[in-house]
């Protein structure tokens, strides 16, 4: 999985000099990606097809008046590409630069020549709408010699989806800082999906090394998580070195970012067909009951869900009219009893979403059960208060105990964000010594756990080296204590929230009742506690309310359930003051400096 990610700057910058050569004046600077990124795409594709073209030709010419449907015999290795895509016209990239007179309708005839598959990447990229721009402009063809320059080596067993998605997320970074729009994208770096890959794959080593299995991302960008997940499964000199067959399924709303992902699969001969274009949560791709042994992605975090939510609620966009099994579920009450709740987080933020939606898809224990690995920030752990969305989607993952662990990385690992991130790592099928519970790891000291990067990609500037992924793969498979680990029950995250209500008085500073002689609440004291689900509600109050409200109350009728996971408290370092004394010293010192400066200056 090793990728130096400095040696793919040459290609990115050239690919770059593309955008500032051949389009400048011809397309405004936030529609240059319109452009570069299919044309990308389809080099990688044109190089892959460039041995079989004659073979492809020879047998499109001789069947194609005797059969429909040419799809089998012109991806066989015998008589075609040998690939699960082809092309029928007689053009190659570097043909096209034969005829530059005829450029523009040759460039329509090549493109129009691939198989279906690669029709829909080209749809997806809209990449048939910029024909004509291209055409008017006089720039196809040194748009397309550009691209047939050896400098950009694309080819598929020199570039793999991994540096793909590497080279796109630089180039769409620098293409939004050209246009100061906000990179809406989070590609996850190669050294996490390999951190993700370990956790997922290493703890059922034995159980998959024959079979078959399903591996999933329900975020798929350009799919970078799920061929590399397989890559390190199947690797015969690897960790694993499974015999097994995995199968890769994802789903994926951005346009090019899709066409990307099912372009890569179909250069790796994976089935493009498992790949869904579309928004998981409200148009789910898939089979409904179909499950998955595997579940890894990096969700969009701090990203509106809204179009979904009108979707999944005939367009009422409230969320308890959501009618979905996915988000529709039983959670325990104050009483202790289930009742089913539609959990929903805000929705100007889905990553939890995306979090039920694949709990839905967990195989049963029975059959081997499931493992997830899923990215998100600190919102996911402690946002919302008792009785939210958020708090209950937590509840129903602890109440199940469904959480392994959970690992806050260093800080400026993504290359468009440089917040707090955590790896969650959940099963179906926990061992018997993580039953019921849930570890914690710090793994977000810099010096510790990454090395600064030699330059920096956008926001990125630390990256792990192996090392550093086997000293946090080991702090989860040790399941110990220490000052880097920490492990929990389940219910120590969860809470009651109580409402703590103090009499109303008259201006005689007398309390008022009700008709039945109990005093009125005043509004103005009205406060909340959270009393820690370990402990007795009544203790609990008389503890820490009483001594400071004597007459103080609390409805037992009326509690909320709710759970956080407040990670960075649980390893929160007091620094000691420092000594008055030295203080001192150090001002009387700065005021001596100050005072030769002054006398410098006035003569």
């Amino acid at each position: 999985m090793n990728l130096d990610t400095q040696s793919l700057q040459p290609i990115i910058n050239f690919i770059w000099t593309v955008a500032d050569d051949v389009l400048i004046n011809k397309y405004l600077e936030n529609q240059y990606q319109d452009v570069i990124l299919p044309m990308t795409v389809l080099r990688r594709l044109d190089l892959a097809l460039e041995k079989s073209k004659d073979k492809v030709l020879k047998t499109h010419n001789e069947f194609k008046s005797k059969m429909d449907n040419l799809d089998g015999l012109l991806t066989s290795e015998t008589h075609g590409s040998g690939l699960a895509f082809y092309n029928t016209s007689p053009y190659t990239m570097k043909k096209l630069l034969d005829d530059p007179k005829n450029i523009d309708s040759n460039f329509l005839d090549y493109l129009n020549g691939y198989s279906e598959n690669v029709q829909d990447i080209i749809s997806k990229f809209k990449f048939r709408n910029q024909l004509e721009t291209l055409e008017n402009g006089g720039i196809t063809f040194s748009l397309i010699e550009k691209f047939c320059n050896p400098k950009v080596e694309l080819r598929p067993e020199k570039i793999s989806p991994m540096a793909m998605g590497y080279m796109f997320e630089d180039l769409i970074r620098r293409f939004n800082e050209k246009t100061n729009a906000a990179a809406g994208r989070h590609f996850t770096p190669r050294e996490i999906i390999e951190l993700m890959t370990h956790l997922v794959y290493l703890p059922v080593k034995e159980k998959i090394q024959n079979g078959t299995f399903l591996v999933y991302d329900p975020c798929a960008g350009s799919g970078a998580m799920l061929t590399q997940s397989k890559k390190y499964a199947t690797n015969p000199d690897g960790e694993i070195k499974s015999k097994a067959t995995f199968h890769l399924y994802g789903q994926e709303n951005t346009g090019e970012m899709y066409a990307t992902c099912k372009s890569d699969m179909l250069l790796k001969n994976e089935d493009p067909d498992k790949i869904k274009f579309g928004s998981t949560l409200s148009e789910y791709g898939f089979e409904p009951n179909l499950k998955f042994n595997f579940m890894l992605t990096n969700p969009p975090y701090g990203t509106s869900w809204k179009e979904d939510l009108k979707s999944l609620t005939n367009s009422s966009n409230k969320k308890q009219d959501i009618v979905d099994t996915r988000f529709n579920l039983k959670i325990k009450n104050f009483k202790g009893e289930l009742e089913e709740q539609t959990l929903a987080s805000r929705s100007n933020d889905g990553q939890l979403m995306f979090m039920l939606h694949m709990l839905s898809k967990m195989k049963d224990p029975k059959d081997g059960g499931s493992r997830i690995a899923s990215v998100h920030n600190g919102s996911a752990l402690f946002t919302g208060d008792a009785g939210s969305g958020e708090s209950g989607i937590r509840q129903y993952i602890l109440e199940n105990d469904l959480l392994e662990c959970i690992i806050q990385l260093p800080n400026d690992m993504f290359y468009n964000t440089g917040i707090a991130t955590y790896i969650w790592i959940l099963s179906n099928v926990k061992e018997e010594k993580r039953k019921g519970k849930v570890q914690l790891i710090n793994a977000s000291s810099k010096d510790e756990f990454s090395k600064k990067m030699r330059k920096p990609l956008g926001d990125k500037r630390v990256e792990l080296n192996p090392n550093h992924i086997l000293d946090i793969q080991n702090l989860y498979f040790d399941f110990e204590e220490n000052q880097y680990s920490k492990i929990f029950n389940n219910e120590d995250f969860g809470y009651y929230q109580i409402t703590v209500h103090q009499p109303e008085r008259d201006e005689d500073g007398k309390i008022v009742t009700d008709k039945k002689g109990n005093p009125k609440s005043d509004k103005d004291l009205k406060d909340s506690e959270n009393v820690p689900m370990t402990e007795d509600i009544d203790t609990y109050f008389k503890r820490e309310v009483i001594p400071y409200a004597p007459d103080a109350w609390y409805d037992k009728k009326k509690m909320k359930v709710g759970y956080n996971i407040p990670l960075t408290k649980h390893f929160y370092k007091y620094d000691e003051l420092r000594n008055l004394n030295i203080i001192t010293n150090e001002i009387l010192s700065l005021e001596k400096e100050t005072d030769g400066l002054l006398k410098e200056i006035i003569d």
